[in-house]
């Protein structure tokens, strides 16, 4: 178990800790880190990028001014234990992203190098990743995808 911090991007103010997470698993770690977006409190932080420190794992994150709350926060329904990934297919210019499949993982390596692909294949169409996050109020991952031509 490890600890993990994500810090406001910042270098005047020393890189402030906005959340911190202690005895967090080292997998779950793998999958934040795969994450360009996390959403917590209803805001939307944009990963600017990592750091593996000698005491702690890090994130340095700063608001994404231009993104909004896809979902309501309201929780993902958890019928199952697991790793819950959604599929949303990314449209320009528009707030409205449509839920395309949810994965429901019980291994945290197939959660993790599903959020790493590049292309996913569904329902015979491929799907080219535009973005991932963990939108930590719902309690999802979701990767973000356009239909190939």
């Amino acid at each position: 178990m490890a600890r993990l911090e994500y810090r406001k991007l910042d270098e005047a103010k020393g890189f402030p800790v906005l959340y911190y997470y202690d005895l967090i698993d080292k997998d779950e770690i793998a999958l934040r880190f795969a994450c360009d977006y996390f959403v917590k409190e209803g805001v939307v932080y944009e990963r600017t990028s990592c750091a593996v420190e000698s005491s702690c794992y890090v994130i340095y994150v700063q608001i994404a001014e231009d993104e909004k709350v896809v979902e309501p926060a309201k929780p993902v329904s958890r019928n199952k234990p697991g790793i819950i990934m959604e599929v949303r297919e990314f449209k320009e210019d528009t707030a409205h992203y449509p839920v395309v499949c949810t994965y429901v993982f019980k291994d945290d390596d197939d959660a993790i190098l599903h959020l790493q692909s590049q292309f996913l294949y569904l329902y015979g169409r491929e799907w080219e990743k535009t973005s991932t996050e963990i939108d930590e109020d719902r309690g999802v991952y979701v990767y973000y995808a356009q239909p190939t031509a």
